[in-house]
């Protein structure tokens, strides 16, 4: 049973109206982020009216403000634009849907101005904008919006997706179009692929950069722009409306032979029912270099089984396996084999794996698999190949291994180790010398060390070439 003191919400309404009241007044004292959560709190429970007014006001503020956002002040930010898209979905939608639809597309288009002065190198802020867009499909649907007013009103926010605040935005508001709605948004894009970008006297144009065929003019980019946001909107409208000949034909003949465009194209034809039309995209494709994309390798498979080819299947699953180490692969192959024959090509596979070129990837699969035993007998034969800096490798392999295997354990942590000294990466030394503690701890039950240095041995190497790293050395201290 919990505490009477613990924070929940049943234990802070024991302290009454009143007191509650006093303790947020003087909690949000110099937090501009909380007041202007409680103002919107207040303004909500005034009616929803209210808040729509307040939701507008800041939107209006943050679209206007040109102070830049770092990643010290983009937490209160994202605090703030949370906190609106809230009172958006919950305390206005449910009593007037088409005035949250108004405030849902106002708060969209503070995303341009605000990304401006935004450092969103985390991601965190666009994610905001993503969720406000997927909230867009509910709002229309729940306000029964319009078809043609929605695409007339989707076509504008495409052409200002500079910073894919509206990536998916036609299959998010396909079950609000419908297919009348796609049908006037398909007309109207094409109506905007066949209008010309104004071009203004050569005197007037403006040079927004350059490059080795020499100036670029904002009414290029523009033109370049316009493309881009018909081609988008043509293939999603396609995929929206289930015309698969229609989004094929949005892409030239040379660049359907790209693997990755070649497995989309597929992907729909499959779905279609046209497995050997399918086949043929895949088939035709360029792969000339030597990575193959792993979408291009997946629809080859499901389009070999729906066409029932499947020990063509089979010996290309096997071929995957072969050329990445991806467990997948294996596991759907061998789960196809016949009993008892399943573990003889384990076997192979297992053996392949250790002999694959890159450590890496043969280490990562033995952990992944899992088999402890192959990736400790893989460090000890290969130690000479381990990359010290492959840390978010290395520190999970130490640790699976630490308990039944300490010496392959400890090879792991000294390359860590040696690479962090060697290549004078002050900012790991904590970790090195965190690295250094395990492995004495591991030593202890090590029996024998082989051809490897003892632990001790081992120190008294790093003290003789690295003695000087004081930044090291002074963990131990």
């Amino acid at each position: 049973m919990a505490s009477k003191t613990t924070l929940n919400a049943k234990n802070l309404e024991t302290l009454g109206a009143a007191r509650l009241a006093d303790l947020l007044i003087e909690i949000s004292t110099g937090s501009a982020v909380a007041k202007r959560r409680l103002r919107l709190e207040l303004a909500g429970a005034q009616s929803p009216k209210e808040a729509g007014r307040a939701v507008a006001k800041r939107l209006t503020s943050i679209a206007r403000a040109r102070s830049f956002v770092n990643w010290q002040n983009r937490k209160p930010l994202v605090t703030d634009l949370q906190s609106q898209l809230r009172a958006i979905k919950e305390r206005i939608a449910p009593a007037d849907p088409a005035e949250a639809l108004a405030l849902a597309w106002r708060f969209m288009q503070v995303a341009t101005p605000l990304f401006e002065r935004c450092d969103d190198s985390s991601g965190i802020v666009i994610g905001v904008f993503h969720d406000a867009c997927a909230l867009l499909g509910e709002l229309a649907l729940a306000a029964g919006a319009q078809p043609e007013l929605l695409a007339d009103a989707a076509i504008e926010a495409l052409r200002d997706n500079g910073y894919g605040q509206y990536d998916g935005l036609i299959a998010i508001l396909t079950p609000a179009l419908g297919q009348e709605g796609l049908a006037h948004l398909k007309q109207r894009i094409e109506t905007l692929a066949g209008t010309p970008v104004p071009i203004p006297p050569k005197g007037e144009w403006e040079v927004v950069g350059y490059g080795s065929g020499g100036a670029t003019y904002a009414h290029q980019i523009e033109e370049r722009s316009q493309k881009s946001v018909v081609e988008m909107a043509l293939k999603d409208i396609a995929d929206a409306m289930g015309d698969v000949d229609a989004f094929i034909a949005q892409y030239d003949a040379r660049t359907r032979k790209v693997p990755q465009i070649a497995a989309k194209i597929a992907t729909r034809l499959l779905a279609a029912g046209r497995a050997g039309d399918a086949l043929g995209f895949i088939e035709r494709a360029d792969m000339k270099d030597s990575w193959v994309p792993r979408e291009w390798q997946d629809i080859r498979l499901e389009v070999l089984e729906a066409l029932d080819r499947k020990d063509e299947a089979q010996t290309f699953r096997w071929s995957c396996f072969e050329s990445t180490l991806e467990s997948g692969y294996l596991r759907d192959f061998l789960k196809r084999l016949p009993d008892f024959e399943d573990i003889e090509a384990e076997e192979r596979a297992m053996a392949h794996a250790a002999a694959y070129s890159s450590l890496r990837s043969a280490l990562g699969f033995f952990l992944g698999w899992p088999s402890p035993d192959r990736a400790t007998r893989l460090l000890i034969d290969r130690h000479d190949e381990i990359d010290g800096d492959r840390y978010e490798l290395l520190v999970p392999a130490a640790d699976a291994l630490s308990e039944r295997f300490p010496l392959s354990a400890t090879l792991a942590l000294r390359a860590m180790i040696d690479f962090t000294l060697s290549k004078a990466r002050s900012k790991r030394y904590g970790y090195a010398a965190q690295h250094l503690a395990e492995c004495e701890g591991l030593a202890g039950r090590i029996e024998d060390f082989g051809t490897f240095e003892g632990h001790a041995t081992y120190v008294k190497r790093l003290k003789r070439d690295h003695g000087r790293k004081t930044g090291f050395w002074g963990h131990f201290a």
